[in-house]
This record gives C-alpha cells, sequence and structure tokens, in this order.
C-alpha cells in the first residue's frame, strides 16, 4: 500500500526535485496549497495548517513539522486532534551549534572589538596580553541536551573543555563524556560555569528560566550563548548585566522581529540598546542559514518519509500538551 504525503504549501521547486530523488518507491508525494483529490493523506508534511486541510485528511496518520519547535498556533490546533502524532524534524542542528561555537570563540577572543580597531589601523590590542581568553579547560554548560545540544556538547570537547549539561531526565547515555544533570540542579551549576549555551525551547516553563538572579550567579567574565529563543531570558535582566561589564554574550535570538519585508532594515531586535555594548556580537537568528540548510532539510524529512513507509516507528515526536 503506498503512503501519500502531502507538502503543504510547499512551492521551492528544486527542494521538492531533490526530496524526491531521496524517497523510497512506494510514497506518493504531493505538495502545493490544495490537497489532491481525493485527500488520501497519511502524512501532512506542514509547519502551520488549518483546520480545513487536517479535517480534509480523514486519514491522517502524521503531522511532519519541516523544521525544529512547535509553532504556537499548531499546538494549539493539535490538541483537538490527539489521534494525530505530530513530528518535527531537527535539520538546523549542525549550523545551529556550529553558530553557538562560533559566537563563543569570538565572544572569548574579543575578535569584534580587534576587528573594528584594526579597521582603523589601530595595533594597540596586539599589545595587550590578556585580550584573548582561551576556552580550553573552561566549563560549559549546556542547557537543553537535544540534537543542538549534543553537537555542541561534542565540540566543546574537542577544545578540551569540561562540559556539563542538563535535561529533564538528567540521565545521558553509557559512553557519554559529559556530565548530565536535571533541571534541578541549575542552580548549583551556573556558579561555576564559564560559557553558558542555551538550546532548549520555549514553552510555558523555560520563558525567563534565565532572570536577573540565575544570571547574577554567574561568575566575573561568563559568557551567555543563545541559539534557542530570546525570551528564555529575561531582556531587562541581561541588558543590565550586560552593560554593567561583568559577562559577556553571543546572541542570535531576539525579542522584537520584523513585521514585513520593509520592516526587515530597521527594526531594533529588543526594547534595550544592545547594539551600544562592546561585550555583546548579536546575530539576527540566522543560526542555521548555511549553503547546505536546504540539503540538511531534505534529508531529514526524507529520512522520516522513509521510515514511516518501512514501518517503521518515528523520531522526534513532539508532545503537544508540553509544547516540545
Amino acid at each position: 500500500m503506498p503512503l501519500n504525503v502531502h507538502l503543504h504549501q510547499e512551492k521551492n521547486q528544486a527542494f521538492i526535485a531533490n526530496l524526491k530523488t531521496l524517497l523510497d518507491d512506494g510514497i506518493n508525494l504531493t505538495w502545493g496549497d490544495l490537497l489532491p483529490e481525493p485527500a488520501n493523506c497519511h502524512i501532512l508534511v506542514s509547519g502551520v495548517p488549518d483546520k480545513e486541510i487536517i479535517e480534509s485528511c480523514t486519514n491522517l496518520k502524521y503531522l511532519l513539522i519541516p523544521w525544529a519547535g512547535l509553532p504556537r498556533a499548531t499546538r494549539k490546533l493539535m490538541l483537538d486532534y490527539p489521534h494525530i502524532a505530530v513530528h518535527n524534524i531537527h535539520h538546523n542542528a549542525l549550523p545551529a551549534a556550529e553558530m553557538a561555537i562560533l559566537l563563543m570563540l569570538a565572544s572569548a577572543k574579543n575578535i569584534i572589538s580587534i576587528d573594528s580597531a584594526f579597521r582603523k589601523h589601530d595595533w594597540s590590542m596586539r599589545y595587550i596580553d590578556d585580550c584573548a581568553g582561551l576556552v580550553s579547560g573552561k566549563k560549559a554548560l549546556i542547557v537543553g541536551y537535544g540534537s543542538i545540544g549534543r553537537i555542541i556538547a561534542s565540540r566543546c570537547l574537542a577544545f578540551d573543555m569540561d562540559v556539563s549539561a542538563i535535561n529533564r531526565s538528567g540521565k545521558s547515555p553509557e559512553d557519554c563524556k559529559i556530565k548530565v544533570f536535571p533541571p534541578s540542579e541549575l542552580d548549583n551549576l551556573l556558579p561555576r560555569t564559564d560559557v553558558l549555551f542555551l538550546s532548549l525551547p520555549l514553552t510555558d516553563s523555560t520563558k525567563g528560566l534565565i532572570g536577573k538572579r540565575r544570571l547574577s550567579m554567574l561568575p566575573e567574565g561568563a559568557i551567555v550563548i543563545n541559539i534557542s529563543r530570546g525570551r528564555i531570558i529575561d531582556e531587562k535582566a541581561l541588558y543590565e548585566i550586560l552593560k554593567s561589564g561583568k559577562i559577556k554574550a553571543g546572541l542570535d535570538v531576539w525579542y522584537n522581529y520584523p513585521d514585513s519585508i520593509e520592516d526587515r532594515k530597521n527594526r531594533p531586535p529588543s526594547q534595550f540598546p544592545f547594539h551600544e555594548l562592546p561585550n555583546v556580537i548579536m546575530t539576527p537568528h540566522m543560526a542555521e542559514n548555511t549553503d547546505r540548510t536546504e540539503m540538511l532539510r531534505a534529508m531529514e524529512i526524507a529520512r522520516l518519509l522513509n521510515m514511516a513507509s518501512r514501518g517503521e516507528p518515528l523520531p522526534n515526536s513532539v508532545d503537544v500538551i508540553s509544547g516540545y
């Protein structure tokens, strides 16, 4: 029996052509805004489907979100359809982890300040002995030990860092070379953390997880790297501690986003002037944007569709109730 898959609102013809070459025989692939007639769809690939399309797919077994995370609108909708399994893909794990490591190194080495001065032919920083920090031997804490967090951990180990992580269970594979703790240990770990990586989803329980009190627990000179969601860190508290100069940060995620194409060229990412601070590196939520991202997305979607076609259990299950 063929597996019927519909890519909702997918218009990238190059992506579709690439995806088709990766699929097993027996997968019937359609795409576009409209469902085929009849709408005998077993898997719907869509990030934000509407109620009408879900209702039209009477044989729908899976909703596959073609990125990491669970949009709020999708969560609200799918709470009404508990019989439909929701999964997502983690094709962004490698690019996001690389961005996290880049932000860590750039912050530790003061690359932005050095580059800015040297563009003005100022060699002064060459003669400052402690201008750049060494990450080897430093303590890294990864809050959110999922697909991205595990890659960050492996890269930190390659730099001879002492790596700890926090996940829901507090458990790690037997062959894991890092120490994994439950969320209840966060306050105990922060005072001995040199680099704090945030790679966890934004949910009701993680919003504002890192506030003024927890930021103040970090030691002098610590680096905060956020490649997850801006609102996991309290906006005002983050700005104030950065302004004090106690810590550094590399931030790829923010609090305000453009509302239109015209807005993209002049939209402050926060109500606070982070851009005036010399100890923060800012990128516009682009960690997953690479020259291979679309290829990785096609490969990951194909992997899950092929598994479904073979009758294998699908990974990356999303708990709609908890929001991740």
